[in-house]
């Protein structure tokens, strides 16, 4: 199978900076196709999940959690229904992930082995006396 490469624009929730419980990466259902790149998860059980071995630049394998909350598929009161990888915010701190970063996660789709590396944000100065704006983005697929 053919290698895959997505990123992803780092917020401050992503790197766990606002201090919320949902620190982590959302992953949209609607992409597909990192869905398909991503371990297939039981929709049928409540919650499932997996954990990811993840290699970063260093060499240093870390280990995410994959996670399907749909506590709304199963609960008459249950809210959620989303992907999320979790378990970051160490790593996020050793790479020095800042907001505007990029995250890019590789791999082959069926191996349950990724890679990651952050390429850091690099504003280009603005004139003086013009504000800048930084628009933060979803996942993209790296063709």
């Amino acid at each position: 199978m053919q290698e895959q490469s997505y990123e992803k624009t780092l917020t401050a929730n992503d790197t766990g900076k606002t201090g919320g419980h949902q620190a982590g990466i959302h992953v949209p259902k609607s992409q597909t196709d990192l869905l398909n790149f991503l371990p297939s998860l039981d929709s049928r059980q409540k919650n499932p999940d997996t954990w990811l071995s993840v290699t970063d630049d260093e060499g240093t394998v870390w280990k995410f959690r994959y996670i399907h909350y749909n506590n709304r598929l199963h609960d008459a009161s249950g809210t959620r229904n989303e992907y999320r990888i979790t378990h970051m915010t160490k790593y996020f701190r050793a790479a020095g992930a800042e907001v505007g970063d990029k995250m890019v996660l590789s791999g082959k789709v069926g191996s349950n082995r990724y890679r990651i590396s952050i390429q850091k944000f690099t504003a280009i100065p603005p004139d003086p006396g013009t504000a800048v704006r930084i628009r933060l983005r979803g996942w993209t697929r790296v063709h």
